[in-house]
């Protein structure tokens, strides 16, 4: 009799000890298959970041970045170089004047004219800052900080590393595009270094000659 309730004892100990272990285990598995939580997903698979977030970009990248930012400086140059031929209409055409009177020797109409142009020449250059600093106020354009001006530059390094030197140039063949203004992308970047070679051969051979 006490042999039969040591056995049926011991059974239902062996049987609490498996489903134990079957608990754990199954809490353990449960545990591995379940979803990250949030924060674990931004730790361990964090989505890749940028490359301008990370600290460089590619030429490629950077030249079409470039583009654009050439883009917002043009187009800013025409209102502004028409607000300026507007404004020094507007000033000049306001003042008496006299025909009888010279300034500087020069006929009054003719000195207010080139005034007005000059103005216009002026909003022509302030036109290219005024665009930059539009571009670079774009969300689009902030998130590169100071990267666009590391990346300017290098790449003007290489634009004054690979171009003519100036001092071979002549009034009636001025150098191509001496500060690569219209480079924007790999492929003009490569048409502006053949026609710098071709520029130089064609000098150096005259100069030979």
């Amino acid at each position: 009799m006490q042999r039969t309730l040591f056995i049926q004892s011991l059974r239902s100990f062996n049987c609490s000890s498996i489903s134990s272990a079957s608990s754990t285990r199954a809490a353990k598995f449960a545990q591995k298959s379940a979803p990250l939580p949030a924060s674990a997903k931004s730790d361990d698979y964090r989505p890749t970041a940028s490359k301008a977030t990370e600290g460089s970009f590619s030429w490629p990248e950077y030249l079409t970045i470039r583009r654009s930012k050439r883009r917002w400086q043009n187009f800013a140059a025409i209102p502004c170089s028409a607000i300026g031929l507007m404004g020094g209409a507007m000033y000049f055409g306001s003042l008496d004047t006299d025909p009888l009177k010279p300034i500087f020797g020069i006929d009054p109409f003719i000195f207010y004219g080139i005034c007005t142009t000059a103005c216009m020449g002026v909003g022509y250059l302030v036109g290219p800052t005024l665009g930059a600093f539009l571009w670079r106020s774009l969300p689009s354009s902030k998130r590169y900080g100071s990267l666009i001006d590391k990346k300017d530059k290098e790449f003007y390094k290489r634009i004054a590393k690979n171009r003519v030197d100036v001092t071979l140039q002549s009034p009636t063949s001025p150098v191509p595009d001496y500060y690569g203004e219209k480079i924007g992308s790999l492929h003009q970047y490569r048409k502006w270094l053949r026609d710098q070679n071709k520029y130089r051969r064609k000098v150096v051979f005259d100069e030979a000659a």
